[in-house]
């Protein structure tokens, strides 16, 4: 209970080169970044388990666990920076998410030398004939550097205050003059950079669900607005009053799909008290939630919306709607109209309401591996 552990997540992906960003590849039905925090705290019970996030990512973590997530930034050191003004505990261990498969061993192992140095480093020797600059060099005096690294927690927030950018804690700590150990490390701890780099045993595909979700909303009307459903205008000579355009076909649609991926609803990310979204354009909106299912390791199945209205009359647009939103989507939709026989606000001819359904599953990263062999 007198270590830290830290997961450095917030990383663009940019290598890895595939549409779900290698944070959000779903393992079994969880994400790289808790596949790894919850694996490393079933080896040893740290006293806390700090993760760093894309700050536009921090939403997303926080819904799907109860570790810290703090805020991370472009460069790793700084990304730690970060993290380590949490960290209370004498000792702290700094990893990468990007190390999904650190045997058992390597931890307690690092752990069991904690008070040996300033800083704990697995490592592990090539094997193969090094060259540099043209010459043939001692391949004994060579160590290839590995995380995770454990570190005296004082130390290791002196060293990293430097305007110097290092590429790990060894060198941070090395630096200031601290004392540095090295212990075997493991092939099994490789690093994911790039797709082809999911060839390790611990990472199990994800599983084969359907998530579902519904949502619901409603506007009044108003006069002199434009009319907009699906993103498709409507030939009325008035609209739905709300702080954006008022599409509440597609706000509705939204919530259906956040709902299945468990990510809240579409206030969260776009609140209706801040300005920049006045009049906003509900289809961006749109754009914007499946750009995000996508880089977090959903594939939308399909969508069914129901629009509950008096006025105006849909028989000639439902088609369109459908297929607008489709095409958009990338998956089926159906939508269908009907009225509420004349009962409630919407009988009334007051407004409109709108029920949807989305169904998501997780991205199959472990097919499009095996397909691209």
């Amino acid at each position: 209970m007198s270590v830290t552990l830290i997961i450095l997540s917030a990383g663009n992906s940019t290598r890895f080169n595939y549409t779900v960003k290698k944070q959000w590849i779903r393992i079994n039905s969880k994400p790289l970044w808790l596949f790894v925090a919850e694996r490393l705290n079933s080896f040893y019970n740290f006293k806390d388990t700090i993760i760093t996030a894309n700050p536009d990512e921090i939403r997303l973590y926080k819904k799907l666990s109860d570790y810290k997530i703090v805020k991370g930034d472009k460069e790793r050191q700084l990304s730690l920076q970060n993290a380590l003004k949490e960290v209370k505990t004498p000792y702290v261990m700094v990893t990468d998410v990007a190390r999904a498969c650190i045997p058992k061993e390597i931890i307690l192992n690092l752990i069991k030398n904690k008070e040996k140095a300033d800083c704990i480093v697995p490592f592990l020797k090539p094997v193969d004939t090094v060259v540099f600059e043209n010459k043939t060099i001692d391949r004994n005096s060579i160590k290839l550097i590995q995380t995770p690294q454990l570190s005296v927690s004082e130390i290791l927030k002196k060293a990293i205050q430097c305007d110097k950018i290092f590429t790990d804690e060894r060198a941070l700590i090395e630096h200031i003059g601290g004392k540095i150990l090295y212990i075997d490390g493991s092939e099994e701890s490789r690093k994911i950079t790039y797709f082809k780099d999911l060839n390790l045993p611990c990472l199990k595909p994800p599983k084969k669900v359907f998530l579902t979700g519904n949502g619901y909303d409603t506007h009044k009307f108003i006069k002199n607005k434009k009319m907009l459903l699906g993103g498709i205008p409507i030939d009325v000579d008035y609209g739905l009053k709300a702080h954006s355009d008022g599409d509440v076909v597609i706000h509705s649609l939204i919530d259906a799909l956040l709902g299945a991926a468990g990510y809240g609803d579409i206030g969260e990310f776009f609140p209706d008290n801040d300005e920049k979204y006045k009049n906003a354009s509900s289809v961006n909106f749109l754009k914007e939630i499946i750009k995000i299912l996508n880089k977090t390791g959903f594939e939308i199945i399909n969508a069914d919306i129901s629009i509950i209205a008096e006025k105006p009359k849909l028989q000639n647009y439902k088609t369109k709607i459908a297929k607008n939103l489709s095409k958009l989507l990338r998956a089926p939709v159906n939508v269908k109209a009907t009225t509420n026989e004349k009962m409630g606000f919407t009988g009334r001819g007051e407004g409109i309401a709108v029920i949807s359904t989305a169904t998501l599953t997780y991205k199959d990263w472990h097919e499009d591996y095996n397909c691209g062999k």
